[in-house]
């Protein structure tokens, strides 16, 4: 049931992404959104779809997704409306991925609040979660873009961080402020100085706004991108033009992240405002993180992911993530991680997990693109 005061408001998932890091676990036929990575029971994007649902409504949750995964997004989500499954011909990057939502849905009602909220990521604490949504709305209808930033719970070098500055008066959003500016993931000791100052936010990649606004800044800094998904959105909901004009837009759209398309550009200007984020998130990009996520943050456990695993483990910690019935056997080593799938084995330690995606694209190069 969605928030009566948000009437106005509409969930954008952009479910995209092989999440390579994840590999061999996460591949381009089964990505890391329809994965359970937590235990939960069910896959990241249904818990995304759920914990917007109680903000939204279920009927104002769009999905973004490609072509080659609408099957898999509409049996995890059987309540979508097919006209929120929003189909991509092939990957063009966030920037087209929220553009066009915020086009189409801008189309279909001309004063909506978008709100983009990845597939694949994982929140704990979902009235702070609410909370900060709430209040993010209250700043995208005065006219500004906001981000929710996560209060870092440690000095970490795998996000990217957002630099606060003065607060912003706005009503409803007490917490509100400007963005000053955008910091790529840091090195360890500049990271402990960014967590000492709070006024440094992890950046979680959430953007809430008027669609016009969006799309507003989308013009001014990417005409081309902008002119694209305009074409595509005036015909998106005509059956019979739309295909024609995909076919022929969709190869054209520049590839480009939010982050660099609008968000840092609207920082600049004075337009980007932030809430923090007083709640569990992270966005699970490599083996490290799901380690910490499924030991609770126990350094000497080893978490075991898989409904039929089979481990023996002795003074040993890190990840084991099993989808065979092979026994595993783990014996005196720490940090290690250990992923066992029919067609490929992956083994390495928390240390070195941001490294996996280069193993990934090496056999990219070499042709080996059936384990991928």
């Amino acid at each position: 049931m969605a928030h009566e005061s948000l009437h106005d408001f509409y969930a954008v998932i952009p479910a995209g992404g092989i999440g390579s890091r994840l590999w061999p676990l996460s591949r381009a036929d089964a990505p890391k959104f329809l994965h359970d990575l937590t235990g939960s029971g069910q896959t990241l994007l249904r818990d995304t779809w759920d914990r917007v649902a109680g903000i939204a409504g279920e009927d104002r949750i769009a999905v973004v997704t490609g072509r080659a995964h609408r099957a898999a997004v509409e049996r995890e989500l059987p309540d979508i409306p097919d006209k929120n499954v929003i189909l991509e011909s092939e990957p063009r990057d966030s920037a087209a991925a929220i553009g066009l939502a915020a086009a189409i849905l801008v189309q279909r009602e001309p004063d909506v609040v978008i709100g983009s909220f990845a597939a694949d990521h994982v929140i704990r604490g979902t009235r702070t979660f609410e909370f900060a949504v709430q209040q993010a709305v209250q700043v995208a209808r005065a006219g500004y873009i906001c981000t929710i930033g996560i209060q870092p719970s440690e000095p970490s070098v795998g996000f990217g961080y957002i630099k606060k500055a003065g607060e912003l008066d706005v009503d409803g959003a007490p917490e509100a402020a400007m963005v000053e500016r955008f910091v790529e993931k840091p090195d360890l000791d500049t990271a402990r100085s960014y967590y000492a100052d709070r006024s440094y936010l992890w950046n979680a990649g959430m953007f809430i706004s008027r669609a016009d606004v969006l799309l507003e800044e989308l013009a001014r800094n990417q005409p081309a991108l902008h002119a694209g998904l305009i074409e595509l959105a005036e015909a998106w909901d005509d059956r019979d033009r739309r295909g024609p004009v995909v076919d022929r837009v969709w190869p054209t759209l520049t590839k480009i992240a939010i982050d660099y398309a609008v968000a840092e550009p609207a920082a600049e200007r004075g337009r980007l405002a932030v809430i923090p984020g007083h709640f569990d998130w992270d966005d699970v990009g490599d083996f490290a993180s799901l380690a910490k996520l499924n030991s609770h943050g126990g350094k000497n456990e080893l978490a075991i992911l898989g409904e039929n695993a089979r481990v023996l483990a002795d003074a040993s910690s890190g990840i084991v993530v099993s989808q065979t019935s092979r026994v595993i056997s783990i014996v005196g080593v720490q940090d290690i991680v250990v992923v066992d799938t029919e067609d490929a084995l992956l083994v390495t330690t928390s240390e070195h997990a941001q490294r996996v995606k280069g193993v990934v694209d090496a056999l990219k190069l070499t042709g080996r693109g059936e384990v991928l």
